[in-house]
């Protein structure tokens, strides 16, 4: 008998703060700077120094755990998570593990036909980072050292109960809480830099169990899609395990991208977490907490509601633009300089982001500000040039500073829109190919598509095609 199972998934995620500071003392948080650079006795852990927690850190962590709709505990405090690695060599990390900063969250995850599924958040706390541990090799020996810049930096592990089923929903969840964290600006939540780290939990179970059998714990994953990749890898491995009648044992696994699978690495390990005497119990007041509340921004769920109703926008386009804060910005700063909104979002999403992908610019640093893009779609509306010689206008908007106007006169941009002009240039068309003609009159409706495009060609690109299509249909009949 062949067993059907469904796979049981929660998610660790390790997040980075968007803070100037480390978490208990004043050096940089800065990426990219000389190994050791930034460090002081207390993120060094030297005896004799105590550490001085960030007010910046706390308000990050609460704006986060807001923009996931957790319940804010109005006390909190830090422990000590005991474990032994060179990355620790204090012996112990300052963590929120007895008493978090927040429960209860949740956030919603598409799952096709426009319905949603609610994948819920049971704790958020607060947490230092350890140091980072360099690989080389000295001639033939292997050597570890110990970069403490990031030791100390600010971080919020979000831990989710075991409601995802599948790696799609995984994946979907992932991209959910960093379009949120970003809103927030709590965070950048960037995979490929290391600002967001995720350890998957997974087990299976038979289909309509409600049992949490042993898990298996997934690390080492650098992307979103590896995230993916390495959850179904191990539910086919647990399901080959458990038709052979193999045991599923709790323990922690790598991600290995260049091979496709999980590999062993060591077994689940949990030391003791004691509270920390150093640092002073966190007491939240009401009004602080109304304070920050009032700091969130328009969150992604709300502004596409609004786009809906208040630009008649899909909810596919409306979401699209609202699945970035600086995206909804630009958008809405365009369409407020009196561009169609439905015109905004096909230039945006089909124009626009192509080219700065091309150019691997970020939308913050566009060269076509959303004056300009509105002035350009401005010409476009009032017919004064075609699709195509925008489209090649908002091309060399991304090198030349002119307004877009100044563009269209110095390269003859300018649309052919007089009627006698265009009269003319459709009998010249119409006498060069008769043939195309006769078939148009039997019914090849194809005919007036190359009758059209003969006639663009002779025009330069420049004629108004609403008005050339209607001569030549008019001509034609």
């Amino acid at each position: 008998m062949i067993m059907d199972y469904e796979a049981v998934i929660g998610l660790e995620i390790h997040v980075q703060l968007n803070c100037r500071t480390k978490m208990f003392c004043r050096c940089s948080t800065r990426v990219g700077d000389e190994p050791n650079r930034n460090t002081c006795p207390i993120c060094l852990w030297l005896p004799g120094y105590l550490p001085r927690f960030s007010r910046e850190s706390l308000e990050r962590a609460v704006l986060a755990c807001l923009s996931l709709h957790c319940e804010i505990r109005k006390e909190s405090a830090f422990d000590q998570k005991v474990y032994y690695y060179p990355d620790l060599p204090k012996g112990y990390q300052l963590s929120q593990f007895h008493q978090p900063l927040a429960l209860n969250g949740w956030l919603d995850i598409p799952c096709g036909d426009g319905a949603a599924k609610r994948i819920r958040i049971r704790k958020i706390h607060m947490e230092e980072d350890v140091a980072k541990l360099v690989h080389e090799n000295e001639g033939r020996t292997p050597v570890s050292l110990v970069d403490f810049n990031r030791a100390g930096v600010p971080l919020v592990e979000i831990v989710t109960e075991p409601d995802i089923r599948s790696p799609r929903e995984a994946m979907e969840f992932l991209r959910a809480l960093r379009i949120q964290l970003r809103y927030s600006e709590s965070a950048e939540c960037s995979m490929e830099q290391g600002t967001m780290r995720v350890d998957a939990n997974v087990s299976l179970r038979p289909r309509g169990s409600s049992a949490l059998n042993t898990k298996v714990e997934i690390k080492n994953m650098n992307s979103i899609r590896s995230v993916g990749d390495a959850v179904a890898y191990e539910i086919q491995r647990q399901e080959t395990c458990l038709a052979a009648g193999e045991p599923i044992v709790l323990h922690t696994r790598l991600w290995d991208p260049d091979n496709g699978a999980t590999l062993p690495m060591r077994e689940k390990f949990e030391g003791p977490c004691v509270p920390d005497p150093s640092v002073p119990r966190i007491v939240i007041e009401d009004a602080w907490l109304e304070d920050l509340k009032a700091r969130l921004p328009e969150m992604p769920a709300g502004k596409t509601d609004r786009f809906v109703k208040q630009y008649q926008l899909s909810r596919e386009e409306a979401s699209f633009l609202a699945s970035e804060r600086e995206l909804s910005d630009y958008f809405e700063a365009t369409a407020a300089l009196g561009a169609s909104p439905r015109t905004c979002v096909q230039w945006i999403s089909g124009q626009l982001l192509p080219l700065l992908k091309e150019g691997n610019i970020a939308l913050t640093d566009c060269p076509a500000a959303p004056d300009r893009l509105a002035g350009l779609l401005g010409l476009l509306d009032r017919e004064e040039i075609n699709a195509n010689a925008a489209k090649e206008v908002l091309r060399r908007m991304m090198t030349d500073p002119s307004p877009p106007e100044r563009i269209v006169e110095e390269c003859g941009f300018r649309q052919v829109s007089a009627e006698g002009e265009l009269e003319a240039l459709v009998d010249r068309v119409l006498a060069e190919n008769p043939s195309a003609v006769e078939n148009y009159r039997k019914g090849a409706t194809k005919a007036m598509g190359f009758l059209m495009g003969r006639a663009m060609q002779a025009s330069g690109g420049k004629a108004n095609p609403r008005l050339l299509k209607e001569i030549l249909a008019r001509k034609s009949a």
